[in-house]
């Protein structure tokens, strides 16, 4: 039979531990997509209007703008390079369902409505476990299908263009 400290340390030392790590990793991902595509967005935005300025600064004999322009160039190719590396984005969307995901499971379970239903103590625990290890199973190897996929595609590139 199932025992209540059986329950709340699985609930303590499981659910909420990961449910409190993905969230902090979603927050994390989240906030660097969203600042590396804000800087490309406005910084890609702005180099074809820098380009046209008819402007003549110079330090030391070297064009200012010129380099201006030209750092927040590469500065822009670094940052979506990086993302096609990273997938913040993808990583903010896994990390954040399954904290939902688990948060909504642990609501069902203690409110035993759907899988949960009918069911009595020792079968809803264990049924609670499974769904849970599930969902973490599953954003384990979405994030590893993310970053595996990422690294082919880029070394598939990088073998193309060296077969060029």
């Amino acid at each position: 039979m199932v025992q209540q400290l059986e329950l709340d340390g699985y609930l303590e030392n499981r659910v909420k531990q990961y449910k409190d790590w993905y969230d902090r990793k979603a927050v994390v991902a989240k906030s660097r997509y969203l600042w590396m595509r804000a800087f490309t967005v406005v910084a890609g935005g702005c180099v074809p209007v820098l380009i046209n300025l008819d402007i003549t600064w110079q330090i030391a004999g070297y064009p200012v703008l010129k380099a201006f322009v030209t750092l927040t160039s590469l500065l822009v190719v670094v940052a979506v390079s990086l993302e096609s590396v990273f997938h913040y984005r993808e990583q903010w969307k896994n990390y954040r369902s399954t904290e939902q995901v688990l948060g909504h499971e642990e609501m069902r379970y203690r409110a035993r409505i759907g899988q949960y239903a009918n069911l009595d103590n020792e079968q809803a625990f264990r049924l609670f476990v499974e769904r849970v290890e599930d969902a973490i199973s599953a954003e384990n190897t979405a994030t590893l299908n993310v970053m595996t996929l990422a690294s082919e595609t880029v070394d598939d590139k990088h073998r193309k263009g060296n077969a060029v």
